[in-house]
């Protein structure tokens, strides 16, 4: 008589339990689908970076699901203002066991209501002149993922990025230059577990070479001569599908790999002499993947194992900045700082654009939520950082001398074509 109720008694504590899990699992599955509803819009807070003279700025998306609040980031504060801890209620402990609050200065924040045509405008289009005028020119993405560097950077045919937007204003100013003639070449690549590959043109992974007078070159790179802006976006199309993304418990669309596209612009007079000035530019739009947290994203696999090599680029992208940052407070004075750029595949790549001769805007996407607050804190460190790297720019300008023969058949044909004698 003992045992049947010592059993049945058993079996409703088991049955109880089952019922928990069931509950559970089924929370959890609403959960994870709110969650991607929730990354697929756009956060960011985008601070710039010129290469010397400071410059900054920052932007927010408007508040999608309740995971967001507004005890994180606080735009443009007041020097009276009272800590956030201390004029709000219901904030979270890990906000409370902050002491004090973090404040960064940056040329530009942009609001949650704030366009990509006004981050764009902000950005990159003060550097396409500098191109068209053969100066070299980065601009790149940087924070945690599900931040919003993609969306910023590429967008969608609702909201271009401001790599489809700068593509279309320096497109059409080479065409409304008619004194000038211009020669465009671009390429695409992503670099992927320590590995760069072709994008346009999908192969073996490359190798990387350091050149004394082109600076970082990828060997066996494709390269691709466009006619219009047009030709252009189909190439980035093609390129972004072949890029390497996975979804994970953060980002339903996470980029796993750093994506590089390169425009090479050369320039001549149209009008044809002895001497002509050919001026030649290197425009680079980075979109840099997410840095993760494997506590958060739950990755496994070979999921984790991309996401330990970006962690460990981006850490190698960030002593760069520190490095840089040092040997420019030393200026002339005293032994300058070793400069780790052969740590990552990423960094060697980014060695001309970080401290060479290069013009370098810098774009730091954070999240508005708490639950980022220790990569908001890291992303604005490193954007603080890197606006005080100081760089030498120089124009890429070429003297080309004709010979006396190739200028005595310039006016031959010249002559022939203006009295219609066929050449």
């Amino acid at each position: 008589m003992v045992l049947p109720m010592i059993f049945g008694r058993w079996s409703g504590v088991v049955g109880g339990f089952l019922k928990r899990c069931l509950l559970i699992a089924t929370l959890l599955k609403r959960v994870n689908s709110q969650r991607k509803t929730m990354w697929n819009a756009e956060s960011r807070c985008e601070a710039s970076a010129r290469h010397s003279s400071g410059s900054y700025r920052c932007s927010s998306r408007p508040p999608v699901v309740k995971l967001l609040d507004s005890h994180v980031i606080c735009f443009d504060p007041q020097p009276d203002e009272k800590p956030v801890s201390a004029r709000r209620k219901g904030v979270k402990p890990t906000i409370m066991r902050r002491s004090r609050d973090l404040k960064y200065a940056f040329d530009r924040v942009f609001n949650e209501n704030s366009s990509q045509l006004e981050v764009f405008e902000s950005t990159l289009k003060p550097f396409i002149n500098s191109v068209l005028e053969g100066y070299n020119c980065t601009c790149f993405a940087y924070g945690n993922t599900g931040a919003g560097k993609t969306h910023t950077m590429l967008g969608n045919r609702e909201q271009p990025g401001v790599m489809v937007l700068t593509i279309q204003e320096l497109y059409a100013q080479m065409e409304a230059d008619e004194a000038k003639k211009y020669d465009v070449e671009l390429s695409y690549l992503e670099v992927y577990n320590e590995s760069l590959r072709d994008l346009l043109s999908p192969s073996t992974p490359l190798p990387l070479r350091e050149d004394n007078e082109k600076g970082m070159v990828v060997v066996g790179l494709s390269k691709h001569k466009p006619k219009n802006a047009q030709e252009v976006f189909k190439m980035l199309e093609n390129g972004n599908a072949q890029r390497t993304q996975h979804p994970t418990d953060v980002n339903a669309c996470s980029s796993r790999s750093h994506a590089v596209f390169q425009i090479l612009v050369n320039q001549r007079d149209r009008a044809e002499s002895l001497q002509s000035t050919v001026k030649s530019a290197k425009l680079l739009l980075i979109d840099l993947a997410g840095s993760e947290r494997a506590t958060n994203t739950t990755n496994l696999g070979e999921r984790l194992r991309e996401g330990a090599n970006i962690n460990k680029s981006l850490l190698a992208l960030g002593n760069c900045i520190n490095a840089l940052v040092t040997s420019s407070k030393n200026g002339g004075e005293g032994r300058r700082c070793y400069v780790p750029y052969r740590d990552s595949k990423l960094t060697r790549l980014l060695k001309d654009a970080l401290g060479g001769n290069c013009r370098t805007v810098m774009i730091a996407n954070i999240s508005p939520s708490s639950l980022w607050y220790e990569d908001t804190h890291n992303t604005l460190k490193y954007a603080n950082r890197a606006k005080n790297i100081k760089a030498s720019v120089t124009c890429n300008k070429t003297l080309v001398d004709k010979h006396v023969s190739q200028y005595a058949e310039l006016v031959t044909v010249h002559f022939r074509r203006r009295f219609g004698v066929p050449c």
